[in-house]
């Protein structure tokens, strides 16, 4: 709106016959007001309800509440984590201290490894980890020379490990090779089950023993992947 159309005065005098100066026309422009608002007293549960509806726009949370909230989260983080470790170590890989010197000079006692067993088929040449043998009490690391369905011999005279008839090559054996008498050979492993001998061969009690005998598959943990301990000889196991 043009405000000077309000300041220009066509008759210098009103009806009463007083002269109307531009200084008596009120400034539409100028809003003069002396009528402010009166603030009310408010009850405590309408500050409180004003207070929550500020801090859901700013997304601020009491302190106590805070503190939960967050601790909640960070022992949600800790047993997800805690239940992810054992599915992991249960399935996946396990840690196993080597007890006794059976797998010199593989393994020695106190090596520490990690064994894997997620799906895992037992091969000719793998160090594996069983949990018990026959009358074992305890579980044994042993290598595997047969599986299911080959033959295995032991020449007495030569310390040779025949299997369906070859030789065997074995660069990783301490000492000499002997069969005992208490298992016959030439021996055939049953299906579902593996033959294994230690490492250490004059002193490693094996499935060349009637007590130990022929290991179930299912008796197998997994197989020895990595040494990490003793740090000096940290590695791959072969």
């Amino acid at each position: 709106m043009d405000t000077q159309i309000f300041n220009k005065v066509e008759d210098p005098n009103d009806a009463s016959g007083r002269q109307i100066s531009e200084d008596s026309v009120p400034d539409f422009n100028a809003v003069n007001s002396n009528d402010d608002p009166v603030e009310r007293e408010i009850s405590d549960e309408e500050a409180a309800v004003k207070k929550n509806k500020r801090r859901k726009k700013t997304g601020k949370k009491d302190a106590p509440s805070a503190f939960v909230s967050g601790l909640f989260d960070w022992v949600s983080a800790f047993l997800f984590a805690l239940i992810a470790v054992v599915v992991v170590m249960t399935f996946c890989f396990r840690i196993v201290d080597v007890d006794g010197s059976s797998m010199m000079n593989t393994l020695h006692d106190r090596d520490k490894v990690i064994v894997t067993g997620l799906n895992y088929e037992p091969r000719v040449g793998d160090i594996v980890v069983a949990s018990h043998g026959v009358d074992l009490n305890k579980a044994i690391v042993k290598r595997v020379i047969a599986v299911g369905g080959q033959t295995v011999d032991i020449n007495s005279e030569t310390g040779e490990v025949i299997v369906d008839g070859v030789v065997l090559d074995e660069p990783y054996i301490n000492g000499s090779t002997v069969a005992e008498n208490d298992v016959e050979f030439p021996l055939e492993v049953e299906e579902g089950k593996v033959f294994v001998l230690g490492d250490n061969r004059p002193i490693s009690k094996d499935s060349r023993y009637a007590e130990v005998g022929l290991i179930d598959k299912e008796w197998i943990i997994g197989k020895v992947q990595f040494r990490f301990y003793p740090f000096d000889d940290i590695g791959r196991v072969e």
